[in-house]
């Protein structure tokens, strides 16, 4: 195990008792700083509280600490997120979101629009490593048949219950942070899966967001459907589990100020713009897979198609304006259906390699004339 410079943890534990606005338990800090620096000792976290009360913190209870005086919160330095890339109207920072939410203006973002990592372990550095030699790990890398070679898929499943409380800390300490930049009647976006959205969802409702129920956007996923591992001659009529054949998207909202109409005239938010005049945005959408020629230009194994995107992007701005944000762009698909529709938006990647990427494929995804093989009820939304 690594060390972690004190200033780090220091860094970590004030802005999490700063963005909880409260106090905490031993356990319930360091599973917060582990989310934000990985692994770090219990005991480098309980000396760095002790020592630093009553300076900094303030011992509550047992166990239990808060800031003892807000005003010492020391800002989490701003010098990586400074620089960025600026295609069409998208900007592109290489930084980890969590130090760069905490840069940011409150009341800044009209709207969320994300693929966050889900094991969080399977874009670790060791298990990006292990995928980028297609050596599988945490990676399921599935065979190539009929011609087509498929993305690769984290193995979900894998996680235990330690790693899905991890994980449910993991999204509480993004949606405390997401909460104070989002306007009043922002618009949340996360793309999920069946096995975890429950935490997703509970996660955003605990850090003070609405739920506002799920779009479900209908594809064929590689999960589910295989038979028992190694006794698959003798159990041939059972699957382990159902087949995935749909994605679903949590929904969530800043609560609004007023009524609906009063948010929309001070924010520009607090609905869904429609496809049309006659037509309600729906929370069910038919998708394909990302195309071979999406692939070509941005081969991102979480990779989602512009036909996809377009539709979930301009949907999340109700009169068109104001700034989508990405915090976890991966490969600038996010970026690049904003482009298209005309928005401006931010995205954020911590992984370089994922940025670089991002900022050469932002443009030509952006400029795809895509004609969905499932239906052209894709693009009718889209028309701006």
């Amino acid at each position: 195990m690594g060390t972690t410079p004190p200033g780090r943890i220091r860094d970590s534990i004030l802005g999490y008792l700063g963005t909880i606005g409260c106090d905490a338990s031993l356990d319930e800090i360091h599973d917060a700083v582990r989310a934000d620096l990985g692994s770090v000792a219990p005991s480098s976290v309980r000396s760095y509280l002790n020592l630093n009360t009553p300076q900094k913190f303030v011992r509550t209870a047992k166990g239990r600490y808060s800031i003892s005086r807000i005003e010492e919160i020391e800002p989490i330095a701003s010098s990586k997120t400074s620089n960025f890339v600026q295609v069409g109207g998208a900007k592109l920072y290489t930084s980890d979101c969590m130090s760069w939410l905490a840069t940011q203006p409150t009341n800044s973002i009209h709207a969320v629009v994300t693929d966050p990592p889900y094991g969080i372990r399977e874009y670790s550095a060791q298990e990006q490593s292990k995928l980028r030699r297609g050596r599988g790990g945490m990676w399921r890398i599935p065979p190539s048949f009929d011609g087509h070679v498929r993305s690769p898929l984290p193995r979900f499943t894998v996680l235990d219950d330690d790693d899905r409380a991890f994980l449910l800390v993991f999204f509480k300490n993004f949606a405390r942070l997401l909460h104070r930049v989002v306007v009043p009647g922002g618009n949340i976006a996360v793309a999920s899966n069946p096995l975890l959205a429950h935490i997703v969802s509970s996660a955003f409702s605990a850090g003070g967001f609405e739920i506002r129920g799920s779009v479900v956007r209908l594809t064929m996923t590689m999960r589910g459907g295989d038979r028992p591992k190694n006794a698959h001659t003798e159990f041939d009529g059972v699957s382990v589990m159902p087949r995935s054949m749909w994605e679903p998207w949590v929904i969530a909202r800043k609560p609004i100020e007023g009524r609906v109409q009063d948010n929309l005239r001070k924010w520009k938010t607090g609905g869904w713009r429609r496809p049309s005049e006659e037509r309600p945005f729906g929370d069910v959408i038919r998708s394909s897979p990302a195309t071979q020629r999406e692939r070509k230009i941005a081969n991102h194994p979480s990779l989602k198609p512009q036909s996809f995107m377009r539709q979930l992007v301009r949907a999340s701005l109700p009169l068109g304006e104001g700034v989508v944000l990405d915090p976890f762009a991966g490969s600038g698909s996010t970026l690049a259906a904003a482009n298209f529709v005309g928005y401006e938006s931010v995205g954020v990647e911590k992984d370089p390699v994922y940025a670089k990427m991002a900022a050469r494929a932002i443009e030509p995804l952006s400029r795809l004339d895509l004609i969905d093989p499932i239906g052209p009820q894709l693009f009718d939304s889209v028309a701006v």
